[in-house]
């Protein structure tokens, strides 16, 4: 495979499977004016986000985050009072070791901070020291259990919460949006990071609360000893930091780069391992030609992992070994005060702890401000994807389509192009149909007909002109009425992996229980005969990803795709290819049917197959976007054009047969 070096990383999404396809180098992060201004945007980014992180956080179980904060505060004054009862511990064990050698002056009791009221033997200050200690080891237990409890709790929490307003908001975009690769690695980006992120940076933002609890605890107690030994072990992290910030930004650029390919890898796992794909991969033998494609993508991407691991990881470490050697040098200096008397050996010891708790109170702050800022790159394309507006589904409403009236459909001189695209999907189409008429549209593939549909729909509203319901412009109605008065079958229909009922139930929700209903358009579609010869009847899951379920053949699945379609009781029909997958006598049967129950509707009817559009009150003929012709099937064959020619190959391939 070979590797070109660009700037842009969106050009990673190779087009192709074959593996040929160009893939880019990351980009490398531009000189910005240095690492302290690096530091300066972090922080302020960390700033920014954090409210709406801890907001989501609340969102997801105020009780849980009200847990994890108050055991993080308990965790932050842990070291500070340990490494003081352990100073007083050792000297009130020293000081009775020595009058009992009687290297002192006979005394029997010491004065102890905080009991400034009792006079305690040497013994009775131990023995009072030890179950504090024991009683703050426990504490400490318990606030370590609490937390990592609540931690894990609210990361489920948050990630549910994450993932259904990812899912909340997607269903509000606009279709163009879904139709975009840019957009589509922003949807998956977000929604495969953002599960897993929020709660991590809200856990960085409690440790960094912890470090500072623990920094200002134990900052007074080696001040106190020497404020020079303070200052060292305040500073002794900071290149650490640093250095390990640069690397966080350049982790989040190499997450980005490799987004495309992540979903390219995905894609191409899931024709090897998902049944929609079996059949064909198998007798072609692709599979072995889509793993190694997977295979050499995988590669170019643990390269650059590979090579971006092992620069975080020796940074890190080079530099965690300097803080380490002064920590070091300043138990040297303080051990050797000890042994000038200076200091006392109580005070080595709680240096020793206070400046450990210091070191890694420092680290935790820069650590956590890192970490904040890391998870908050990934972040922001979250709340970017939460941002993207949607000019259709959220379009503003000032009209409203008249209740239970079979409605008269005007396309009004309509064109339309899809984003990006160089030509004309329609162009200047007008027709209408009206009040109770069937109007069928054919043409070849590539023609429009499908568009038409999604414009009625107002998946996509037209680039010029006008869709017109009863007189009303679709643009000033809401997508959800105008949607609750179709009854659409597109060509491209689901399969959902679910129960037989639920399958046509789906069609219309507020119905989903209703047996009677789902059977009587499982009847109209001519599908029940094949649902009560299940094993389950209407409770048979189909499909065989979850459970016992069985699998129908092209033909079923898309009679049960019309029941669904049929499921609504509305004013306004519109198909589109209905009978690709079913047989003659099926196909005739059918539209026998449908004939008798669309008296009451309005219908826009979609086909290759010009020999059941016959039955329409009237047929478009599209060509390249345009209406070429338009009659009855009479008029059409008399004009004898396409129509006419198109017609009489497809009768002759059924007379020669």
């Amino acid at each position: 495979m070979r590797v070109v070096f660009r700037d842009e990383p969106s050009a990673a999404a190779a087009s192709g499977l074959s593996g040929s396809a160009d893939i880019p180098e990351p980009p490398v992060p531009h000189a910005d004016g240095g690492r302290i201004k690096r530091l300066q945007r972090a922080l302020a980014g960390t700033i920014t986000a954090l409210p709406r992180v801890l907001r989501l956080g609340w969102q997801a179980s105020p009780a849980l985050t009200l847990g994890l904060a108050a055991s993080t505060v308990v965790s932050g004054l842990i070291p500070a009072a340990m490494a003081y009862l352990s100073r007083l511990l050792l000297n009130a064990v020293l000081h009775g070791y020595l009058i009992h050698s009687r290297h002192l002056a006979d005394q029997s009791r010491v004065r102890l901070p905080f009991l400034d009221d009792l006079r305690l033997t040497s013994v009775q200050a131990v023995v009072v020291l030890a179950l504090a200690q024991l009683a703050l080891l426990a504490v400490s237990m318990l606030a370590s259990t609490m937390r990592s409890l609540t931690q894990q709790l609210l990361q489920e929490r948050a990630a549910l919460v994450v993932q259904a307003q990812i899912m909340d908001h997607a269903r509000t975009l606009d279709l163009e949006f879904f139709e975009d690769s840019k957009s589509y690695d922003l949807l998956r980006h977000a929604q495969r990071e953002a599960s897993t992120r929020p709660v991590t940076m809200i856990a960085s933002s409690f440790g960094l609360l912890q470090s500072a609890v623990t920094f200002l605890s134990v900052i007074g107690l080696l001040a106190g000893l020497n404020p020079w030994l303070a200052v060292l072990a305040l500073l002794a992290p900071v290149p650490a930091f640093i250095a390990d910030s640069r690397h966080g930004h350049r982790a989040f650029i190499l997450a980005r780069w490799a987004s495309p390919i992540h979903r390219r890898m995905e894609y191409l796992a899931s024709l090897v391992t998902t049944d929609t794909f079996a059949k064909e991969v198998r007798v072609l033998g692709l599979g072995r030609y889509f793993t190694d494609r997977y295979r050499q993508l995988g590669a170019v991407y643990y390269d650059r992992q590979r090579t971006a691991v092992r620069r975080r990881q020796l940074a890190t470490a080079g530099w965690s070994s300097a803080a380490t050697a002064a920590q070091t040098l300043s138990y040297l200096y303080v051990a050797v005060q000890a042994i000038r008397g200076v200091l006392t050996v109580g005070d080595l010891v709680m240096f020793t702890a206070a400046s450990t708790a210091l070191q890694g109170a420092v680290q935790g702050v820069f650590q956590a401000c890192t970490g904040m800022y890391e998870n908050n790159l990934y972040l922001l394309e979250y709340f970017a994807l939460l941002a993207v507006p949607s000019a259709i589904e959220r379009s503003a409403v000032t009209r409203t389509l008249p209740a239970h009236v079979v409605p008269h459909v005007v396309f009004d001189h309509v064109s339309f192009s899809y984003p990006g695209a160089t030509r004309k999907a329609l162009d200047d189409v007008s027709f209408d149909i009206r009040p109770g008429q069937t109007v069928a549209v054919v043409g070849r593939n590539g023609a429009g007909k499908s568009t038409l549909l999604k414009l009625l729909c107002r998946l996509y509203d037209p680039t010029e002109g006008r869709i017109l319901l009863d007189g009303i412009d679709l643009r000033e109605v809401s997508p959800a009425e105008l949607r609750s008065r179709i009854a659409i079958l597109f060509q491209d229909y689901v399969t959902y992996q679910a129960s037989a009922a639920e399958n046509i139930g789906l069609g219309d929700l507020p119905h989903l229980d209703d047996r009677p209903r789902i059977a009587d358009a499982a009847d109209r579609a001519g599908v029940s005969e094949v649902i009560t010869r299940l094993p389950r009847s209407y409770d048979t899951p189909l499909g065989k990803w979850f459970g016992k379920g069985v699998e129908l053949s092209g033909g079923e699945w898309q009679k049960v795709a019309l029941a669904r379609t049929l499921m609504r009781d509305t004013p306004l029909l519109a198909l589109d290819e209905p009978t690709s997958a079913l047989d003659a006598q099926a196909e005739h049967d059918l539209f026998a049917r449908l004939g008798y129950h669309a008296e009451q509707r309005t219908t826009l009817y979609i086909s290759h197959r010009f020999s059941t559009v016959r039955r329409a009150d009237r047929i478009i003929l599209l060509a390249d976007g345009r209406i070429a012709e338009a009659g009855t099937h009479t008029e059409l064959m008399e004009l004898d054009g396409v129509y006419a020619t198109l017609f009489k190959l497809q009768a002759s391939a059924y007379t020669d047969a």
